[in-house]
């Protein structure tokens, strides 16, 4: 059974001019974490471009983390359609609780860490449930939805994943109806970092490849959020793809006072293998050879954060100047961002990661913080901070540029002068980014 929201009539929707959009997504509030935020936004401004969001989600899903704040930005004018779906964590919990919970959260342990347990769950979820642990709801949803979209007759559809079952309920529904389908990446699908942690066999693999073919050669347009996907998807198919990345909104929130410490924070979670030595390395010898510097610094670490990361922090002595926030609501990090001194972001050293734009990375540019990012050379996120004057970015080879630039923050921090002088970050806006989508609709 779907359960509508208290939205107009769509027969009024459709008399008003607005035409109808189906998103099927899993991520909606009262889920946290970057994952939601994409959707939550373009709903947020469709209507402005006379397109009405209908917005099919699961109406019990196992979300890893909760941010209840977000729920209070969905508007009452959308039409939300909600189905039950069955999920296979709340059964792995039995076995382990902890492990269940940090692998729905993209926290999977170094190999030679990894608990009997952990690695039987892994090879589990990678080779039993393809390409995800919510194929199970592809099913049930095709057969309501086929009948719904008939009965309203909406002629498009939007999937937005991971989860990447998501796309598989957009290919029945184009392959039974043939209504217009555009595919959106948030990440990539056979490629992204975690896919060669999860213990595939090689039938596995193949079927991954197999339906990622099927999604990329059937969808109608193709969305992606970065340029490397872009380049990567165009050796699969000949489909449209179009370039929309993730970006900002204005916050409402009172301005804040600066950190009076000299803040290092990092916004989001910290995984085992997004551990950036080199960062911790620069920061130890910091505070051994500077005496002033050490007494300023404090570095705040806000989201999950594996114990590896951890264990390396107190290995280069900075445990006495962490603060390990957890996770927090979306509110709060905004909060968190606009009165840190600076702002960290980190990415794994890998191919596979040149493709990921975090989410937080548009809301440290509107900060007017600036931003210290490490990660893999010739990336997106190299491209947009150098493109937006709003940090530095540094390989993990760097070490004493580095550490230079960070001592040059924090003079400038000891004089009152730090802040940034951001360009060009208009397009980057929700609504202008909103405007692209509307275009393809």
């Amino acid at each position: 059974m779907m359960l509508q929201s208290n939205a107009l009539p769509l027969e009024e929707k459709a008399q008003d001019g607005l035409k109808k959009v189906l998103i099927i997504a899993y991520y909606w509030p009262p889920a946290g974490g970057p994952g939601v935020q994409r959707w939550l936004k373009f709903v947020k401004y469709l209507p402005e471009f006379n397109i009405h969001p209908i917005v099919f989600i699961p109406e019990n899903a196992h979300y890893p983390l909760i941010d209840k704040d977000l729920s209070l930005e969905v508007s009452k004018d959308i039409t939300i359609l909600k189905a039950p779906i069955n999920e296979p964590y709340k059964w792995a919990g039995l076995l382990s609780k902890k492990s269940s919970k940090t692998i729905s959260r993209g926290i999977i342990s170094e190999n030679k860490k990894q608990s009997i347990i952990e690695k039987l769950m892994l090879f589990v979820r990678g080779n039993f449930f393809i390409p995800d642990a919510r194929i199970g709801w592809v099913k049930p949803s095709v057969k309501r939805l086929s009948q719904y979209i008939e009965k309203e007759h909406i002629e498009t559809i939007i999937t937005t994943g991971p989860p990447h079952s998501m796309h598989l309920i957009g290919l029945k529904l184009k392959t039974q109806l043939g209504v217009k389908w555009l595919a959106d990446f948030r990440d990539p699908w056979t490629t992204i970092g975690y896919h060669k942690q999860l213990k595939l066999t090689r039938a596995s693999k193949a079927k991954h490849k197999r339906l990622e073919n099927q999604v990329l050669n059937t969808a109608d347009q193709i969305i992606v959020t970065s340029s490397v996907t872009k380049h990567e998807f165009n050796k699969l198919t000949t489909k449209p793809i179009n370039l929309i990345t993730n970006g900002y909104d204005y916050e409402s929130s009172e301005t804040a006072p600066l950190d009076s410490k000299f803040t290092l924070s990092h916004i989001g979670s910290l995984l085992s293998k997004r551990n950036p030595e080199i960062l911790w390395q620069a920061l130890r010898d910091l505070t051994e050879t500077h005496n002033e510097f050490s007494q300023d610094f404090q570095l705040n670490l806000v989201g999950a954060v594996s114990d590896d990361v951890l264990q390396s922090i107190t290995n280069y002595k900075l445990s006495k100047y962490l603060d390990n926030k957890g996770y927090v609501s979306h509110k709060e990090a905004i909060e968190y961002q606009r009165k840190s001194q600076l702002l960290l972001l980190i990415e794994i050293d890998s191919e596979d990661t040149k493709c990921i734009i975090p989410g937080k990375l548009f809301e440290y540019m509107i900060s007017n913080r600036p931003i210290i990012a490490v990660g893999p050379m010739g990336s997106d996120v190299e491209h947009i901070i150098k493109e937006t004057n709003t940090g530095h970015y540094f390989g993990y080879t760097d070490y004493q540029s580095l550490k230079s630039t960070i001592l040059e923050h924090y003079k400038a921090y000891k004089s009152g002068t730090l802040k940034t002088h951001p360009v060009g970050l208009e397009k980057y806006h929700r609504k202008s980014l909103t405007h692209s989508l509307s275009k393809l609709l």
